[in-house]
């Protein structure tokens, strides 16, 4: 009965706000690490409930891995989230184009740029920056856009991957703001939050490692 309770209540309330949207989110990760998913909102009322319209209250912009399912890391269900993936959380015009959708037209207050451990577009990238070796194809361009944070991670003499997707992941969050007007100003009224989240394959772990904001998240 308390489960059915609690998935009621899941159903019905849309956080609208960052700070509540982070709070669900991170209660999502906290019963996926649990091992206590409660898979809400995955029903066939609710697949009619949203046959017309979506209202999801997180973007979430993360790596294209197959481990990274973020409804599935985040417990979440239909309609819940808007999610986009690219391989190492890379930006082009149309991630930003969709993310400017999900701000603009589906007030979604919360952006979330998730990266994660042993990510292997910012492996290759950091290969590349021992080899001097590019890759062919359009992968070079991947490898040209994780780059920068490979090496400004380098510079402070840390050669581990994953500092690297760490520096990567924040400076993402922090390209999103500089390269779109929509996103900072709807971040600078105070109705969206980006922040930045490390996600831990082995123990399932969401680390929040950046944020953007008039409110920001408790860590």
């Amino acid at each position: 009965m308390t489960e059915q309770i609690q998935q009621s209540d899941l159903q019905d309330t849309v956080p609208r706000t960052p700070a509540a949207a982070w709070q669900r989110l991170r209660e999502g990760n906290a019963r996926f690490v649990a091992g206590e998913s409660m898979h809400p909102n995955q029903d066939a009322s609710r697949r009619q409930q949203l046959a017309k319209h979506q209202n999801p209250f997180a973007v979430i912009f993360g790596c294209s891995d197959s481990r990274l399912a973020a409804e599935i890391i985040f417990d979440l269900g239909l309609g819940d989230a808007f999610v986009i993936r690219t391989a190492g959380q890379v930006i082009d015009d149309a991630v930003l184009g969709s993310l400017e959708y999900s701000v603009a037209n589906l007030r979604t207050p919360l952006i979330m740029v998730l990266g994660h451990d042993s990510c292997g577009a910012v492996t290759a990238a950091h290969g590349v920056a021992s080899s001097g070796q590019m890759p062919r194809g359009f992968q070079r361009d991947l490898i040209e856009r994780i780059m920068p944070s490979v090496l400004d991670t380098q510079r402070r003499g840390n050669h581990d991957v994953n500092a690297a997707v760490v520096e990567h992941t924040k400076q993402t969050a922090s390209r999103l703001m500089e390269q779109s007007r929509v996103i900072a100003d709807a971040v600078s009224k105070g109705d969206v939050a980006v922040v930045g989240v490390f996600y831990h394959l082995d123990d399932g772990q969401a680390e929040l490692v950046h944020g953007h904001g008039t409110w920001l998240p408790s860590r």
